[in-house]
């Protein structure tokens, strides 16, 4: 299978369809790993990483969109807090994608709480600036074949915490969330990279289409609201 066919992927054209006339002009991403994109390569899939596609798909409807991606490789919530909120501040943003506790959560020492106040310190500051902010629920990465068997249990029970908690978190402030730790391939081994932490080509090429009709919803719901005053 290739991406061309993969039904979890996008189909020609649906990007732009799905975003004709979104409004956004300065996308920001913030993160881990996630963000920064260390996803391994599979043939018959773009090499081009998550946050790379959307902000494609973006500027496929608006070209000269800029694209800012601060994430980094192994930062707690804490760490992308301290070091990326006030450069993204500074980028003016109207469109963020916030991204964090995966790190967190791999450890057996994960604070659920810390990282809920973390992501919503950034959140809630990047809304005060004047974007729309996303939020993720990951891929249940304990599926990995990486993963030691006596390791799986626990990691899933965090893994699947964080993103109950995250979209929890999502609803009460009212983010866009992208929840696919409930894909139907969430536990499916052959989504996921060698390294046991991260997914491969396929894993971003889905994680893009569900971004993209996630924000199509948004989109056709922004739509529908009554002018204010009716």
């Amino acid at each position: 299978m290739t991406e061309d066919d993969d039904p979890y992927c996008l189909r020609p054209g649906e990007g732009a369809k799905s975003l004709a006339g979104h409004p956004w002009r300065r996308l920001v991403v913030l993160g881990d790993s996630v963000a920064e994109g260390l996803c391994e390569p599979l043939d018959g899939y773009s090499d081009l990483q998550w946050a790379d596609r959307l902000a494609a798909e973006l500027r496929s409807e608006a070209p000269g969109l800029e694209y800012l991606n601060l994430g980094v490789s192994g930062l707690r919530a804490h760490e992308i807090h301290a070091t990326q909120l006030a450069p993204a501040l500074a980028f003016r943003p109207d469109l963020a994608l916030v991204i964090g506790g995966g790190n967190d959560a791999f450890s057996a020492r994960y604070d659920a709480d810390r990282v809920d106040r973390e992501l919503i310190a950034m959140i809630t500051a990047l809304q005060a600036a004047g974007a729309e902010v996303m939020t993720l629920g990951m891929f249940d990465v304990s599926a990995s074949p990486a993963i030691q068997e006596w390791l799986r249990p626990g990691l899933r029970q965090r893994m699947r915490l964080l993103s109950e908690r995250t979209r929890a978190l999502a609803e009460l402030h009212g983010t866009i969330h992208v929840h696919l730790t409930t894909h139907p391939l969430s536990t499916d081994p052959g989504l996921y990279s060698s390294d046991g932490r991260h997914g491969n080509a396929r894993s971003d090429a889905i994680a893009t289409a569900e971004t993209v009709r996630r924000l199509a919803m948004y989109l056709n719901a922004v739509g529908q609201l009554p002018e204010k005053g009716k």
